[in-house]
């Protein structure tokens, strides 16, 4: 059988069904191949799983932590009961998976489950393109399409003498599944997965050791808020190196958990626990799809695309995490819809990288946008700074966690909105709003000037930006 479409979408993720529903939505259309269940990575082994149990474990330490509020509780009653944890955040992913597959039907997409490879031309198409797809009976569907998106995400990194075994060395995958918590866990990794992996099991009791082989970890990220949630984490127990280099060659795997050496400066230490979590990145799911059979060039390990997004093969796009981009489903559902509008012939562009919020669920959370201060300067600005601590709003006084800060990179000649940092409560909500001024081209005093509700922790921001011009009304 064959199923002809205007437009296939190769891969169910967020960047995948958000084209898909782009395209129905214009009156196309459209079939997504998926070999596994729609929603992808992000909602079955990524963003939605690992919030809910980041949610689960704030509960937690709150309870812990309810006589702050005048809140008597028998601590001695409070008891974490790990497998409903696991239970409450299946059923958060089944919640969703339903919610997306009536979306599905609603905008009249079909989906075909099987792996699908791209093949040459065929009688129905002059062009590369084409879909043969392996279904699960062992029979094979062709998918013929007059344009092909690309959108098959990505992995974890293995790490050579680090791989997974499901058992005492876990990638992010096999941690989701976790029926018990360990005892003790290193990570290997300091980037966001590791950093939210770190703070999730530490308010869970876990003992935990973050290795980082760069001087600090969320590297990627402002120095200021990566020393200020370096600090949050130590100060709950956990044990950060940086400038440290796992030795593979020295894993041992024993009876009760593992231990591996590390180069910590000139020093070599030895880490022992009950399990490791390998964290080092993704990298992209290329092989299996078919490229050879096209000319699509792949350049280390990614798909190359153009500005629109498209592959060497004008008629085949790719998006999301394939390419090698900002590595987020937002970024990917965005580049989804840009792909998409440049088919139907309107002038879009996918968001340049610098225009994406940045979200790491730790506790105490943080969100970036646009540059860091080190970035500004390199791209040659002079920027000018500030910084608004949530210990002067009054509603984290009042919510009792005054952690962290919101720090503001201007431009100090054009007084131009460079970046926005944020650590503390919420962080990921209070970016939408420094995401809005990139979009806008808001300058920091235009931001300052709009009115925020008082009490609110957005306050924080309005005030921060008020403070590049020396202008804050909280301090």
């Amino acid at each position: 059988m064959t199923i002809q479409v205007d437009i296939a979408v190769l891969g169910g993720g967020p960047g995948g069904y958000t084209a898909a529903i782009r395209a129905a939505q214009e009156g196309k259309s459209v079939a997504i191949v998926e070999r596994d269940r729609v929603g992808g990575t992000c909602l079955h082994r990524g963003c939605i799983p690992s919030k809910a149990l980041l949610r689960s474990a704030e509960v937690y330490q709150s309870l812990l932590h309810a006589d702050t509020y005048g809140v008597k509780v028998d601590k001695s009653g409070i008891s974490l009961d790990f497998g409903a944890v696991q239970s409450r955040k299946e059923a958060a992913v089944d919640q969703l998976y339903r919610g997306l597959q009536q979306l599905m039907k609603k905008h009249g997409i079909q989906i075909v489950h099987g792996s699908g490879r791209i093949v040459g031309p065929s009688i129905f198409s002059p062009k590369s393109g084409t879909l043969a797809v392996e279904l699960a009976d062992g029979e094979t569907e062709s998918v013929v399409s007059k344009q092909l998106i690309i959108a098959t995400g990505s992995r974890p990194r293995v790490l050579p003498g680090l791989e997974p075994d499901g058992g005492n060395v876990l990638n992010s995958d096999d941690a989701l599944r976790l029926e018990s918590l360990p005892a003790s866990m290193i990570i290997v990794g300091g980037g966001v997965i590791g950093v939210e992996w770190a703070s999730m099991l530490t308010d869970f009791g876990v003992k935990v050791t973050l290795v980082e082989t760069a001087s600090r970890i969320l590297p990627g990220e402002d120095a200021d808020v990566s020393g200020a949630l370096a600090k949050a984490l130590k100060s709950r127990g956990a044990v950060i190196h940086t400038d440290a280099v796992v030795m593979p060659e020295t894993l041992d795997r024993h009876s009760a958990g593992i231990a591996v050496d590390a180069r910590i400066g000139s020093a070599t230490v030895k880490l022992e626990a009950e399990k490791l979590l390998v964290s080092v990145g993704r990298v992209a799911n290329v092989e299996g799809i078919g490229l050879e059979n096209t000319d699509i060039q792949v350049s280390g390990g990614w798909v190359k695309v153009n500005g629109s997004l498209q592959t060497s093969e004008p008629h085949i796009y790719a998006i999301g995490d394939v390419t090698g981009g900002v590595q987020l489903a937002h970024a990917a559902a965005h580049e989804g819809i840009a792909a998409v509008e440049h088919i139907l012939g309107e002038k879009t562009a996918p968001p340049a990288a610098h225009r994406i919020p940045r979200c790491v669920y730790s506790h105490p959370e943080t969100a970036s946008i646009g540059y860091t201060e080190e970035q500004a300067r390199a791209l040659g600005h002079e920027p000018k700074t500030a910084r608004l601590p949530f210990a002067a709003v009054a509603k984290a006084i009042v919510q009792g966690d005054t952690q962290g800060f919101v720090k503001v990179v201007a431009d100090s000649t054009t007084g131009d909105l460079l970046g926005v940092h944020i650590i503390g409560a919420h962080a990921t909500e209070l970016i939408a709003e420094a995401a809005l001024a990139q979009l806008v081209d808001a300058v920091p005093w235009e931001v300052g000037a709009s009115i925020h509700p008082h009490p609110s922790l957005s306050e924080a921001l309005g005030e921060a930006m008020l403070a590049v011009d020396g202008k804050s009304f909280a301090f």
